[in-house]
């Protein structure tokens, strides 16, 4: 898929409306219809994830090279799922941190052979803006910030998906998370140096993301405590 075509363009578009919608009703009408809406998205998120691999499966091009759950986006999407059902702190701020850098960037610069009206097309951007959504929502819409320690945490297990995709890649000769080379797309990879060089680099990248995501978070929740409707996390 080209970046920026009109389908691209598109996913974005949905991405920036839903996003500022769903904040801005969390936030300004809390309700009943917060929970039913948020069980919906994790079904949609769901759906298209497991979507994807039975299209693989029906079209005949399955394979464990490429196929399997080992990419940091099946960790988001279950997560997402996960999170939007239960909003449990731990799962929040999972999706927060990794909605918002791995996936927002998935939909920035997606690495999709597909566009617009394939299957793939709305698998992809499904879970992909899905988790986006989710991490907007729980966090700037229903208030559940990121606990004390939570970038911290959430580098480890992040360091710890790397490892198994690490030993995925080993077992099937795969490239999952980009650890033997590139996407073929364009994106921040690009940027990066040459292997392994892009890796160790990517690594400290995403460290800074994190921190600067946590400040966001930390940001507004003052904001939010300084503010005549200011309501407290949930979770604090």
């Amino acid at each position: 898929m080209r970046q920026f075509s009109p389908p691209h363009l598109a996913a974005l578009t949905v991405m920036v409306l839903a996003g500022g919608l769903g904040v801005w009703g969390a936030r300004r009408h809390p309700g009943r219809w917060v929970e039913p809406a948020a069980r919906v998205l994790a079904l949609v998120i769901l759906a298209a994830w497991a979507g994807e691999y039975l299209a693989d499966v029906i079209l005949g091009i399955w394979s464990v090279k490429y196929d399997l759950p080992l990419q940091l986006t099946d960790a988001v999407s279950l997560v997402s799922a996960a999170a939007l059902w239960s909003r449990r702190a731990p799962l929040v701020e999972l999706v927060y941190f990794w909605g918002l850098s791995a996936s927002l960037q998935a939909v920035l610069t997606p690495d999709l052979a597909y566009s617009f009206p394939s299957v793939f097309y709305f698998t992809y951007f499904g879970y992909h803006v899905g988790a986006v959504l989710a991490a907007l929502v729980l966090v700037f819409g229903l208030g559940i910030y990121p606990r004390p320690g939570a970038v911290r945490r959430v580098y480890v297990a992040t360091l710890g998906w790397v490892a198994v995709a690490a030993t995925g890649d080993l077992a099937t000769g795969g490239n999952y998370m980009y650890l033997r080379y590139k996407p073929a797309h364009s994106s921040l990879l690009s940027f990066m140096g040459p292997w392994p060089w892009y890796i160790v680099a990517t690594a400290a990248l995403a460290l800074v993301m994190l921190l600067a995501l946590g400040a966001i978070a930390r940001g507004v929740r003052r904001l939010d405590q300084r503010g005549p409707s200011a309501r407290a996390s949930t979770l604090a």
